[in-house]
């Protein structure tokens, strides 16, 4: 025989009324952003450029994008995972200087905790006739709507930094 206690009904939904709000806030906000450092090597005559993604959204676009699976930062990593983040960086990286899209060497990578690290460069940058930088920065943006791409230039001892989104992904530095 089933009874029906109203004190213990009470307490539950108490309970149930307390906890609830907690555990909306306990989950993790996820957030969408990747940085990006620009710095002009007189010694090389060249632009430095780190891009620093997470891991996981990198994952996320490759499988969207191309059908990768990367297992980016795992000893299963897959042969094809550069190639395919270099094809990726190239549609989603732009970089011009006086108004002419240039093409930049793609270095590499590496791994730092949850981010993947990647280096760019723009060799022969010619100084004595360089005026205007631009760049455009649309990674991940074709996932995530909330993505924001921070982009800092350093030039001849100055620092200007850029937030990029979806719907405004371009900077640009008379220099």
């Amino acid at each position: 025989m089933l009874t029906f206690d109203s004190n213990n009904c009470k307490m539950k939904n108490y309970f149930f009324l307390l906890v609830l709000p907690l555990l909306a806030f306990s989950t993790a906000h996820k957030f969408y952003v990747s940085v990006t450092n620009i710095n002009y090597s007189e010694k090389d005559d060249a632009f430095q450029i780190t891009t620093r993604i997470f891991i996981d959204d990198l994952e996320d676009v490759l499988k969207e994008r191309y059908g990768v699976e990367g297992r980016l930062a795992t000893d299963n990593e897959s042969k094809m995972a550069n190639e395919y983040l270099e094809k990726y960086l190239r549609t989603k990286f732009v970089v011009r200087l006086n108004g002419q899209q240039v093409t930049y060497d793609f270095l590499g990578k590496k791994y730092d905790d949850d981010v993947v690290i990647c280096y760019i460069e723009v060799p022969k940058v010619g100084l004595e006739t360089l005026k205007t930088l631009e760049f455009e920065n649309e990674i991940l943006t074709d996932l995530f709507d909330e993505q924001k791409n921070i982009v800092h230039v350093k030039w001849q001892g100055n620092k200007r930094s850029f937030v990029l989104i979806k719907s405004n992904p371009k900077g640009m530095l008379n220099l």
